[in-house]
């Protein structure tokens, strides 16, 4: 039985407050208590909008998360408890998963490069979907898995993604067969097809090659032998901040493509693996200004013939990329920081650089940003942080992990529980055998409208 949140591990947003007004008062409450540790503002509101808008939006799609993007334990519980599957690398993943209660049915080891514990841990906990795209990984699998249901991954067009993963991951089309009459010749049974995009594709007119490209390798299966029946058309999908022009473009064009390619009634399950899509937005991180330096404007390259008081600041944080700011090396982020106290119109601009705690010289967090001088001990905030900033517990900023605080608004709070409840009969109905009354995909349309309008207090929004 899968594990949701529980209310005391979430601050409720009641109505007329924010989320904005939770950091506020956690900032107020460490400035009286003199603790100036890092800590995050998670709006778990937003991630259960999120998941409700891409039901609407993407009606066949049955969305799985992508732990490598966020593994934070409130996200994790939410998800599960709005029936969401989970894509897993690595079994520190997949353990924190099945500790929760996921079924092993709404696991994916996706990784296409396994190492061989993992496959043997997920063996060992029923979890049977996997993806390979080479020779190698189904020899693996096919000793140490041998009931594995495989995904061929295949290799996309990702030039236009943030992230390249074609690189390093996926098929290519000329290789696919060969790839089927192995699995087949070592009695591996292959399901389907996966592909991923990366990052915030802003092509989506790649999506429609990528399932077209899979419904031919369908066709190849089928001339093997196999009658696969699962597609995985990974994530890329933009976020709402980015343009919600482009989220309904990409919309559509999926849809467009899996009405052509593989049509209602085709017997062809849909899948897709969303991380940042689900919590960019959510996360917000309060740090700490630590060490100040004045550096000359020389020393900073600066081209400035007259300066007229202008002076350069380094700064140095209580968070960096080995810990909170791992979006910076790893996701090509750019972080913004914004200051907690408003500073006032007459106040000079400095040219200010952010760096870390550990004077690494890859802990450079912001360079060239014009602000007013800061002073040790000032808070700054950073928004959309919810990608790819969970650092593992032991780090090189040798300290406990970020604190995440949850928030939730309470209307919200009583509509998912709501939602959970349905989802929990209709689990224990399909454990009983009999057929269920209501799916985790048709149970959040009754509460997406109410949810995702514009509510009266704005709570989605933390700064």
């Amino acid at each position: 039985m899968t594990r949701c949140l529980d209310e005391s591990d979430i601050v409720m947003v009641e109505e007329g407050f924010t989320t904005k007004d939770v950091l506020e008062n956690l900032l107020l409450e460490m400035d009286q208590t003199g603790n100036r540790e890092p800590f995050f503002v998670a709006d778990l509101e937003e991630v259960v909008k999120k998941h409700l808008r891409l039901l609407k939006a993407l009606p066949r799609i049955k969305p799985f998360y992508a732990l490598k993007c966020n593994r934070s334990k409130g996200v994790v519980q939410t998800l599960a408890g709005l029936g969401a599957g989970f894509s897993c690398a690595n079994k520190t993943e997949m353990a924190l998963v099945k500790s929760i209660g996921v079924p092993a049915e709404r696991i994916i080891c996706a990784s296409p490069c396994k190492q061989l514990s993992l496959i043997k841990y997920a063996a060992s906990q029923g979890v049977q979907l996997m993806t390979f795209d080479n020779e190698v990984e189904l020899g693996k699998v096919a000793r140490s898995h041998p009931s594995a249901r495989m995904l061929l991954c295949l290799a996309t067009d990702d030039s236009h993604s943030s992230t390249h993963l074609s690189i390093k991951f996926g098929a290519t089309l000329k290789t696919c067969r060969h790839l089927l009459e192995t699995a087949k010749e070592m009695k591996v049974e292959v399901v389907g097809i996966s592909f991923h995009l990366g990052s915030s594709c802003p092509d989506p007119q790649v999506f429609t090659q990528s399932i077209a490209d899979a419904r031919l390798v369908f066709e190849m299966g089928a001339e093997v032998g196999y009658k696969m029946h699962l597609l995985d058309i990974g994530g890329g999908f933009p976020t709402f901040e980015e343009s919600r022009g482009r989220f309904e473009e990409t919309v559509a064009v999926v849809n467009s493509a899996l009405d052509l390619y593989f049509p209602e009634g085709c017997g062809v399950e849909i899948i897709a693996e969303l991380g940042r899509y689900y919590v960019d937005s959510a996360f917000t991180l309060a740090v700490n200004i630590i060490a100040k330096k004045e550096v000359s404007l020389d020393q900073v390259g600066s081209e400035d013939e007259d300066p007229g008081g202008k002076k350069s600041f380094v700064y140095h944080l209580n968070d960096g990329v080995y810990g909170s700011f791992g979006s910076v090396i790893f996701n090509n982020a750019c972080p913004v920081p914004i200051l907690h106290q408003k500073p006032s119109p007459d106040q000079h601009l400095h040219s200010s650089s952010f760096w870390g705690p550990t004077g690494e010289a890859l802990d450079r967090l912001v360079e060239g940003v014009d602000l007013p001088e800061l002073q040790v001990g000032d808070w700054l905030v950073f928004e959309n942080m919810g990608a790819y900033t969970m650092p593992p517990s032991a780090s090189l900023n040798s300290g406990p992990p970020t604190r995440i605080h949850y928030a939730m608004s309470r209307v919200t709070w009583e509509a998912v529980q709501l939602l959970w409840g349905k989802l929990l009969h209709a689990e224990e109905e399909e454990e009983e055998g009999r057929e269920s009354t209501c799916t985790p995909l048709s149970c959040g349309w009754e509460i997406t409208d109410s949810l995702c309008a514009a509510p009266v207090f704005a709570p989605a929004s933390i700064m």
